[in-house]
């Protein structure tokens, strides 16, 4: 088959296939067509591409020529007309916030694949892109809020007198949150983390976090460990908890979010009011409505001293690593649908490669997205 990489629309500096996952693919017998410049962001030439084994063609070619289309963002409108019915198409498009998106697949008989709906199994960490990216954007959102602080992370005993630790809270203990932690920490600043599920609570304090407990949260084992929405009783329990910590905080990083729904609002106008001024938030939940009530996606503002950054794409901003580890797992996703001599082989009979497709033949196939369009 011939796998057509594609460069990267808008402001996305990453790319889906760094040059080193593509001799790993020529060695698998498949043929990659690479779009002129496609890594270029990522510090990867078109030389780098063909010494690896890959064909550097025009974007025309690319759609035209290839069996599998991959590129990491979303599918503009523009692009969406170009793909063929007989081609398969894989990014991460977030099917279940994107759903007119969905339907548009569904409309075109399109064979698409959303990498972020990977299942999170024990089978699938190695293609688990979530968890890869979320690992950047954790670490990014620290060191952005230390460089936007006015004062220092770490304690400092000097001859001037003692400087206090920064006081960081972090809204999640997802990936990205305790990656939050091990940065803010490694930074000298003091942790403490809050989060709905009580089974994160050892990996907080192993890594130095203290964890803010607030009884009374539901938990489901069928969500694949994420979190789920909660009681009206709970959340008021939950947002006294979230403002007498924020109060106090200098920093706070929000990382809490619910596949397919918006995310839950923890810092609310008045919150953000009782705060020091030059206290900085980092949102990482901007582009699905942030935690922060204020939260701008791709904006950073000010609000009475304090700075609000709502940032989503993070891994854009590192985007060489990043797109080494996005790049890792999208090779160990691909070598489930590769057959002999190269040939593409879409086995659903693989709960991998059936849980990560989202439309084939006119179909949904992933049955967390089929449950949210059919109850919108």
């Amino acid at each position: 088959m011939i796998l057509g990489l594609l460069k990267e629309q808008s402001n996305e500096n990453r790319v889906a296939l760094l040059p080193e996952i593509v001799q790993s693919l020529s060695d698998l017998k498949v043929e990659v067509w690479v779009e002129q410049d496609a890594g270029a962001n990522a510090l990867a030439t078109d030389a780098d591409y063909e010494n690896a084994g890959a064909k550097v063609v025009s974007r025309k070619e690319v759609f035209e020529k290839s069996d599998v289309l991959l590129q990491i963002q979303s599918p503009v409108a523009e692009d969406i007309k170009k793909i063929a019915k007989n081609q398969v198409w894989i990014s991460a498009f977030n099917p279940l916030w994107d759903t007119e998106l969905v339907k548009t697949f569904l409309e075109k008989g399109i064979t698409t694949f959303s990498l972020d709906s990977i299942p999170r199994t024990t089978r699938a960490q190695a293609m688990d892109i979530l968890s890869s990216m979320a690992t950047v954007a954790g670490y990014k959102a620290v060191l952005e809020a230390a460089i936007k602080l006015p004062t220092f992370f770490p304690m400092f005993m000097t001859a001037a007198g003692t400087i206090r630790p920064a006081n960081v809270l972090i809204l999640g203990a997802g990936v990205a949150g305790l990656q939050g932690i091990a940065t803010a920490r490694k930074l000298g600043a003091q942790v403490q983390v809050f989060d709905v599920r009580s089974a994160v609570k050892e990996e907080v304090m192993s890594l130095g976090g203290k964890f803010v407990e607030v009884e009374g949260a539901t938990e489901d084992k069928e969500a694949g460990g994420y979190a789920v929405e909660q009681t009206e009783e709970y959340k008021k329990k939950q947002q006294q908890a979230v403002n007498d910590h924020a109060a106090k905080a200098n920093v706070i990083i929000c990382t809490a979010q619910i596949p397919g729904k918006k995310a839950p609002v923890l810092i609310s106008k008045e919150t953000v009011e009782t705060m020091k001024p030059g206290s900085v938030i980092i949102d990482l939940a901007a582009s699905t409505g942030g935690n922060c009530e204020l939260t701008e996606n791709d904006k950073t503002i000010e609000h009475k001293g304090v700075t609000i950054v709502g940032e989503s794409n993070y891994p854009s901003q590192m985007p060489v690593d990043a797109s080494r580890m996005f790049g890792k797992n999208v090779l160990n996703f691909l070598k489930l649908i590769i057959g002999e001599e190269g040939a593409l082989n879409l086995n659903f009979e693989d709960d991998i490669v059936k849980g990560t497709c989202i439309t084939n033949k006119g179909e949904i196939y992933n049955e967390r997205v089929k449950s949210v369009i059919e109850n919108k």
